[in-house]
């Protein structure tokens, strides 16, 4: 067996490993090593019909993996903590999807990968318009969610104060499931009625909040005028949105800067973002590979679409703390091609799919 550097795998750095597939074959052997791997994964490993350490050399090969994110709707979370960090290990936050398709997924992040996380995020909010030292307010889910954490700790490293109203995702989808739309209008009231107080009575020149969500307030006069008054920076994330909208949502706040993320809890992070020119409104997000990659396939063959094609998104995440391959994801999208050196596709014009997993997917506010 080759002896692996599992420093390869530390994060936060500055830059990622310079030979993709040499971190893959590191991370492949500290998650199914005996000593460093976890009780999940070891025991997956010993079901598979492939052997991980030996047959999986390149990305390419992390198709032969069966997509198992299912079963982090159950499995312990310590039971997917690597031991290679030692026992204890490190306290894990731990987060939870949105509940889309059926009971929420858990994921672990451990302390290492939440700084790298929170170093890009960082970086991103201020490349994409961030006000920093101006107050932030934030319309987002908190609670199991990760945005809510990261967000505000994203705000205090730009030294921007804190505003929150928080958001409950799964209560609204549940509502738009039995077409309770009524109620679904009376809970985004009361979540706008939360941020007008915020708006009317705080200096906010940055809030993130969700298409939906701003759509809705695009629609209050009384909303409109206090986010033109003040706000200067818009970030979207947690559902989707038409590049119709934007340009739509572009002319009624003119004055503010507004761009987009696109995550995922089973990714454990967000994608980077192109801006894009003056006149589009197409986002072009790219992963960040090695950690990170995405194909945009055909649902059926899981065959690569053509570039510029539409298809669903798989993803991939390889880190240190989790591994978590060949995730056939909600999401559909268009096929991009990536910059130089990155691993995979890059997805614009990102949609949900209709069903998934015998599922109608239901979007609601997040």
């Amino acid at each position: 067996m080759p002896v692996f550097d599992f420093t390869l795998l530390d994060v936060p750095r500055a830059a990622p490993p310079a030979d993709p597939d040499e971190y893959l074959r590191t991370a492949i052997a500290w998650h199914f090593g005996e000593a460093t791997g976890s009780a999940f994964w070891l025991a997956t490993a010993k079901e598979l019909d492939f052997d991980p350490l030996t047959d999986v050399q390149t990305y390419a090969d992390l198709r032969w993996f069966p997509n198992l994110v299912n079963e982090l709707r159950d499995v312990p979370v310590a039971d997917l903590i690597p031991r290679g960090y030692g026992s204890p290990p490190p306290v894990p936050l731990i987060f939870e999807s949105g509940g889309t398709t059926g009971a929420p997924k858990r994921t672990v992040q451990l302390p290492d990968w939440v700084e790298q996380v929170l170093q890009w995020q960082v970086q991103d909010f201020r490349s994409a318009g961030f006000a920093p030292g101006r107050d932030m307010l934030c319309l987002m889910p908190s609670g199991p969610h990760g945005v809510g954490y990261f967000t505000r700790r994203v705000s205090a490293q730009l030294g921007s104060t804190f505003h929150a109203v928080d958001l409950d995702p799964r209560w609204v989808k549940k509502l738009v499931a039995r077409g309770a739309s009524a109620e679904v209008s009376a809970y985004v009231d009361h979540v706008l009625d939360q941020a007008r107080f915020v708006l009317r009575t705080q200096d906010v020149a940055n809030l993130q909040t969700t298409p939906p969500l701003l759509e809705a307030i695009a629609r209050r006069d009384d909303l409109v005028d206090l986010v033109n008054d003040t706000v200067r920076f818009m970030m979207l994330s947690g559902a989707h949105v038409t590049p119709d909208s934007m340009d739509i949502l572009r002319q009624i706040f003119p004055a503010t800067t507004i761009s987009m993320v696109f995550g995922s809890t089973m990714i454990l992070s967000q994608a980077m973002t192109r801006t894009p020119e003056a006149d589009s409104a197409h986002f072009i997000f790219d992963p960040r590979s090695p950690y990170v990659v995405f194909w945009v396939v055909d649902p059926e063959t899981r065959e690569p679409v053509a570039d510029g094609e539409r298809g669903q998104v798989v993803m991939h995440h390889i880190s240190k703390g989790m591994f978590l391959p060949n995730n056939l994801e909600r999401d559909s999208a268009i096929r991009s091609q990536g910059p130089q050196g990155q691993v995979g596709d890059s997805l614009s014009v990102v949609t949900p799919v209709g069903s998934h997993d015998g599922e109608t997917v239901v979007e609601g506010v997040y």
